[in-house]
């Protein structure tokens, strides 16, 4: 039996899992607390994830209703980019900045420049530094908490830090590094000359987690930590990941040919490279895979997001949420949303707000503002896709996962919004089954990653959603709208 933990912004998930009996036996999971603050700051404690995992691990095994000793690895998925800075006790030295704090987008601009614009980001990193990743969250805290930043004796990102708390291991993989700014996604190496850049003052040696490769173990459960959990010493660890990459295990992603897509609190869009990707915008992150090979990918920062503050403002439940969002017709009767509430990462406007447009007296409704901030998240996804190019182009199907992805008729909207064939795994929350993934193929190291998959990874007929030709037509329209509205609102070209 094996766990998969996923540590995420809203929550962390406790999956456990039997490979031999191609089951799923039980999964629990135990909500955080996000800090929000002035310009774009959003924060958590590391140490409330602790808390979560344990609630969530003890309720996950008691559904589960097995021998603890049966377990034998466990693998840990985390929430990308976030800045866990450590003293020399193990201890925070300020609270967890999150991937989707925008506090850092003048720190980030600076960085861009001082690597030599896009051009010296791609020449050092593979990629073009974002407002999120790790970098320019270090840079602000050298600047705004200098008292912290001497503290600093390790710097790690979410999954290392529940890695750290199993094992006593400081360690770290491809796929969730190549978040940092500080990693280069080619070579799968530290930048350490970029790292000074940011972080004059410490030692990369020192402060930066040891990198290992994604099939070898972060090492074995701490006794305290063993007895705990009621688990066997000899419990492997995993390498983990990032929640992206093991999504895209999660969905049996590992090959060319098909994209995941997550309608998540964020939105995702990756797809399986063999080789190291060069794209023609700087917007797509050039990631490594949780499992070898890259796995470009591009995120916007708005989706069920934005469509829960719609939902709550007018004290809607899901299912009448749902009612509201069937009742509109495609297009909203002329209303369009820029759902940037949190800002935006793809289009990259870090500073900008949400705006609604187009409204008058006959289309000022509920359903018309639930239905037209659905569209505009699912069309920024569209975007996003676009972006891929030949890699998303020739994919034959969409799977599709998060929370939003439960709902018929987004699934549906998807499937025409893009004019490709669209399913969701039987499990939808992926990046915990994929974390259980790879602690098997890491505990059972005679295994094939496929060949896992292949038993775990079980597709929902009953979600496929087929795009239809008139709602596809009727959306290419829409979304000219909403590419016209982000001409005019933002300068991004049509």
């Amino acid at each position: 039996m094996y766990i998969g933990v996923d540590c995420g912004t809203q929550s962390t998930k406790v999956v456990v899992v039997d490979v031999e009996g191609e089951a799923i036996l039980a999964e629990a999971s135990r909500p955080h607390r996000l800090v929000e603050g002035a310009n774009g700051r959003r924060e958590q404690a590391p140490e409330e994830w602790i808390e979560a995992f344990r609630g969530a691990f003890e309720e996950a095994m008691n559904r589960a209703g097995i021998a603890r000793g049966a377990i034998r690895a466990i693998g840990v998925s985390g929430q990308q980019h976030g800045m866990v800075a450590l003293d020399a006790e193990g201890l925070p030295v300020y609270p967890a900045k999150l991937w989707c704090d925008t506090e850092t987008a003048a720190h980030n601009a600076a960085l861009v420049q001082r690597l030599g614009g896009a051009a010296g980001c791609l020449e050092k990193l593979g990629l073009v530094l974002q407002t999120g990743y790790t970098a320019s969250k270090l840079a602000w805290l050298r600047d705004t908490n200098p008292a912290a930043y001497r503290r600093i004796d390790t710097i790690l990102l979410p999954h290392d830090y529940l890695n750290y708390w199993l094992t006593g291991e400081k360690v770290a993989e491809a796929g969730d590094a190549s978040g940092t700014g500080y990693f280069d996604t080619r070579s799968r190496r530290w930048r350490r000359d970029v790292f000074a850049a940011i972080a004059p003052e410490l030692d990369p040696s020192h402060v930066l987690p040891r990198l290992i490769d994604s099939r070898e173990p972060a090492g074995t459960l701490r006794p305290e930590v063993a007895r705990e959990l009621g688990l066997g010493e000899g419990v492997l660890v995993a390498s983990g990941g990032g929640d992206n990459m093991l999504g895209a295990i999660g969905t049996g992603n590992i090959a060319p040919g098909i994209v995941t897509l997550s309608l998540g609190t964020s939105g995702t869009v990756c797809a399986y490279s063999p080789e190291s990707v060069r794209a023609e915008s700087d917007m797509v992150a050039n990631f490594c895979a949780s499992h070898g090979g890259w796995l470009p990918l591009i995120c916007t920062m708005n989706v069920t997001s934005a469509s829960t503050l719609v939902r709550e403002l007018f004290d809607l439940d899901l299912a009448a949420f749902g009612e509201r969002l069937a009742a509109a017709p495609i297009g909203a009767e002329g209303v369009t949303v820029l759902p940037f509430f949190n800002g935006e990462r793809v289009p990259s406007l870090p500073h900008a707000t949400a705006s609604f447009l187009g409204l008058d007296s006959r289309n000022l409704t509920q359903a018309n503002l639930c239905r037209a901030v659905v569209e505009s998240a699912t069309f920024g996804l569209r975007y996003g896709l676009e972006l891929l190019g030949p890699l998303a182009a020739g994919a034959s199907q969409i799977r599709l996962i998060g929370g939003g992805a439960k709902s018929p008729l987004w699934r549906q909207m998807v499937a025409d919004v893009t004019a490709t064939q669209v399913i969701c795994p039987q499990v939808t929350d992926a990046a915990a089954l994929g974390a259980a993934l790879q602690a098997a193929w890491c505990e059972r190291q005679d295994a094939s990653l496929a060949a896992l998959c292949e038993r775990l990874v079980h597709l929902d007929g009953a979600s496929l959603a087929e795009p239809k030709a008139t709602s596809v037509r009727a959306y290419e329209t829409v979304y000219a709208r909403y590419r016209e509205a982000l001409s005019a609102q933002h300068g991004i070209p049509a």
